[in-house]
């Protein structure tokens, strides 16, 4: 990409966990996005519960990042229009008595009444990680100067958009496949599927965090995506009206 090709065209950088989120969801955001330019930036991993990142450094280390890949490509800060990070809650927020030790799991197994897990205090303690760091980057508008907001899926990205919690890495990757062979030709039916589902979380931003907080909601399916998707459709509808004169 030349830089000078962006002196219309602004990045929308999204930050997903794996490469099967963007399988899932490139196509369709590259068209949703349409006027800017779409880069999906795999973590690979959680940042919310990767080793030594707390709520003092989350915001630094997101930066740091960022302004490697800007640096890679030959950008700064001007050249991005927003950074959007797409997070699992993975029940993050249930009750410490919802995590249930059971010896037989060797990786922890997420139903509606709990997670299971052979090694409760390990879990208990990812929790407690997971909600400081997405309380601090819920609270925080701006990272290097560009506009920032964090939406979650719940209890992941898979069980959003395929009703599935807990997939093997070659179960995403074909669902995720699936996913967007289905929707690559029809924007507006992914545009609906999000928004207005019985998963969707509407309304407020703030009050969608309040609410996946609650109880075991970051374990039931929900995501707020859709008020990232509906905020774009409302500034691309703005920004046509004064295109024509209206």
């Amino acid at each position: 990409r030349l830089v000078r090709h962006l002196a219309h065209k602004k990045i929308v950088m999204v930050i997903v966990e794996g490469p099967s989120d963007d399988t899932a969801l490139g196509v369709m955001l590259s068209q949703l996005f349409d006027r800017n330019s779409v880069y999906v930036y795999i973590m690979h991993g959680d940042i919310t519960t990767r080793k030594g990142v707390n709520a003092q450094n989350i915001v630094a280390r997101l930066g740091n990042e960022i302004r490697g890949y800007a640096r890679s490509q030959h950008y700064t800060a001007k050249n991005f229009r927003q950074i959007i990070h797409i997070v699992d809650t993975d029940g993050g927020y249930i009750p410490d008595e919802q995590v249930i030790n059971d010896g037989t799991k060797e990786e922890p197994v997420y139903e509606s009444e709990g997670i299971y897990t052979k090694n409760p205090k390990l879990i208990i303690e990812r929790n407690k990680q997971k909600r400081d760091n997405l309380r601090r980057l819920q609270s925080t508008g701006q990272i290097w100067n560009i506009p920032y907001q964090v939406y979650y899926m719940s209890c992941n990205l898979d069980h959003v958009l395929y009703d599935k919690r807990n997939s093997s890495d070659d179960e995403k990757e074909e669902n995720s496949y699936q996913f967007a062979k289905k929707y690559r030709n029809d924007l507006q039916g992914f545009i609906t599927y999000i928004c207005k589902s019985g998963f969707s979380v509407k309304g407020d931003y703030k009050d969608s965090w309040k609410f996946i907080e609650k109880g075991l909601n970051s374990l039931e399916r929900h995501t707020n995506f859709g008020i990232c998707i509906e905020a774009e459709l409302n500034e691309t509808e703005q920004s046509s009206k004064v295109l024509i004169g209206e």
